[in-house]
């Protein structure tokens, strides 16, 4: 039986998440590419941190594959609680030590090459030629695809083959869904990527200056129904998680005006109409959130905005998070960078989403929350620029304005950006900066995230459907499903994979500390009661004291006349 074995280095991009518990297109794509040309195929998935668990393990088995895929690429650095992306030495690595199959690199690495933390790319795509057979810097399912038509004769596939509509992707995706029975978070919190469209609308103008996205050409719509089959052969294999993550911006799929506005008139039925099917194909989903919204669109067409907005609320599951790339609220740099909107015209579309979906909803998140991205390094920005992006956050936190979450990022250049011929002025820029850039992000964490999560999750919030993920120290952290979940830290060790509900105890910068909700007061270590909500020191002590305590009229008794706290305790 022939072998292809697919190697899941991770990708991060600003349409498109694929770092467990996510899992994105490119590997379902590649699967079912192999799978339309012979059923038969032996296709093997792993990923990077399976590798590292077993080195010997893989090298044998992907040696006696016919063809060996390794994805990866972060365009859009972040930190990762499911997974470390590939690095550079791996990447290669994996090329040297595996000689039998005919070697492939697809997703972003393979397009832009790879990029240093804050700045330009620091290896060049070029580099990569010397270790794999095929260096794709277009669709690698097509090249995948091509290669098994082609017999196997690699200098008879070009690896710039791009897809020219979704006719093939609509069947790659729907074979390759049986993928996901490999991925090591499948029967837990694996949630799915799902793309509706290619590119961003403001391909017309150029888009803003950084971004990659528009570089993938004109937009290309992907049919609601081809969506919909997609997630019923995913819903069939046990997929309960979904995100509708992989666009520019969710409000404007299949928007009105594509083509010739850069900033499409939103579509309120067709999104409506991919969401029904969405629901009707998995009824029993219990998460359904979007990424991407640009506040362009909801400060131009604020009344279609608000009908989608309503309509989304309508059909997903709370917790949802509309990420806003703002980027800068400085007039000077938006307009040097053809950036998305002013600072007011921001503020307005952050308003929006906040009020209408800042609802707490059954798992004791709000219902949709904005999100917002900063980017630093920018051609024109200044001191001054920072000044600016706190004075725009100090006026949310003033008017009560809700945010789910602050990303701030320094900007990468890649090559097909019109950044690309700056590149040493940017670098150059992210060193002067550096300091204003620290200072910013401590402030942001200190003192606009810790009050933003008191407000978006007070103290004695209950958070339902909570996954235990990692132990670190003697806790446990954990996080709901979703776009972007909460992280919370469980203080004492709790099984890993386990489902759990809890209750907000305190506030960090950027997560909560909860207890299980409710807390088990005889079995519960005294380092975990202390930290449940309305717990005082000495009635905490009268607990451990008197335990086991029997009956609940003995744990009455006990907590005296603190009536809140009998709320969250449990024999």
């Amino acid at each position: 039986m022939e072998r292809v074995v697919i190697l899941d280095g991770y990708t991060d991009e600003p349409a498109g998440l694929g770092v467990p518990p996510y899992l994105d297109v490119y590997s379902r794509y590649v699967a079912g590419a192999v799978w339309s040309v012979d059923k038969s195929i032996d296709v093997r998935y792993f990923t990077i941190d399976q590798v590292r668990g077993d080195w010997a393990g893989f090298v044998k088995i992907a040696n006696e594959a016919r063809v060996l895929i390794v994805i990866a690429g972060i365009v859009t650095p972040g930190k990762y609680l499911g997974g470390e992306p590939i690095r550079l030495e791996e990447t290669e690595r994996i090329a040297n030590i595996i000689t039998g199959p005919i070697k492939i690199l697809g997703g972003p690495v393979a397009r832009f090459g790879y990029g240093s933390a804050g700045g330009t790319i620091a290896i060049p795509r070029s580099r990569f030629q010397r270790y794999y057979d095929l260096v794709v810097t277009g669709d690698v399912d097509l090249v995948t695809y091509e290669l098994l038509r082609n017999n196997y004769q690699s200098s008879k596939v070009s690896p710039a083959l791009t897809h020219i509509d979704y006719g093939l992707i609509n069947k790659f995706a729907v074979l390759g869904a049986r993928i996901v029975t490999q991925h090591p978070n499948y029967g837990g919190n694996l949630i799915i990527e799902l793309e509706t469209y290619k590119s961003c609308p403001r391909y017309i103008s150029g888009g803003c200056s950084f971004c990659a996205t528009v570089r993938y050409g004109p937009v290309k719509y992907r049919d609601a129904k081809a969506i919909v089959e997609e997630v019923k052969a995913l819903y069939s294999l046990g997929v309960r998680h979904f995100r509708l993550g992989r666009q520019a911006d969710f409000y404007t799929y299949m928007a009105h005006d594509t083509g010739k506005l850069d900033f499409p008139r939103p579509n309120p039925e067709a999104i409506e109409s991919l969401l029904v099917g969405i629901r009707n194909a998995a009824p029993e989903l219990e998460t359904l959130h979007i990424d991407n919204v640009n506040p362009g669109t909801i400060v131009r067409w604020p009344m279609e905005s608000l009908r989608v907005t309503k309509i989304l609320m309508k059909y997903h599951t709370p917790g949802d998070v509309a990420a806003m790339g703002i980027e800068t609220a400085d007039p000077r740099v938006v307009k040097l960078n053809n950036l998305k909107v002013m600072p007011d015209e921001t503020y307005f579309a952050v308003k929006t989403i906040s009020e209408l979906g800042r609802v707490r909803g059954w798992n004791g998140m709000p219902e949709l929350l904005p999100g917002i991205n900063f980017v630093i390094g920018l051609p024109g920005e200044t001191r001054e620029t920072f000044r600016l992006n706190i004075e725009f956050l100090k006026k949310l936190l003033d008017n009560d304005v809700w945010v789910r979450r602050v990303n701030i990022r320094q900007v990468l250049v890649l090559p097909p950006t019109p950044l690309w011929s700056q590149a040493d002025d940017i670098k150059q820029l992210l060193r002067e900066h550096r300091r204003y850039f620290l200072a910013f992000k401590y402030w942001v964490r200190r003192y606009f995230d810790h009050e933003m999560l008191r407000r978006v999750v007070p103290r004695g919030a209950v958070l339902r459907r909570v996954f235990t993920e990692v132990h670190y120290g003697n806790g446990t952290y954990a996080r709901q499903v979703g776009s972007y979940p909460l992280l919370i830290y469980i203080p004492t060790k709790i099984e890993l994979g386990r489902w759990i509900d809890i209750v907000v105890s305190e506030h960090g910068f950027r997560s909560v500390i909860g207890v299980p909700y409710p807390v088990n007061v005889n079995k519960a270590p005294k380092r975990l009661l202390k930290y449940v909500p309305s717990m005082s020191r000495d009635v905490l002590n009268r607990i451990i004291a008197a335990r086991p305590i029997r009956s609940y009229e003995q744990l009455k008794s006990i907590i005296g006349g603190n009536q809140e706290l009998i709320k969250y305790l449990a024999l």
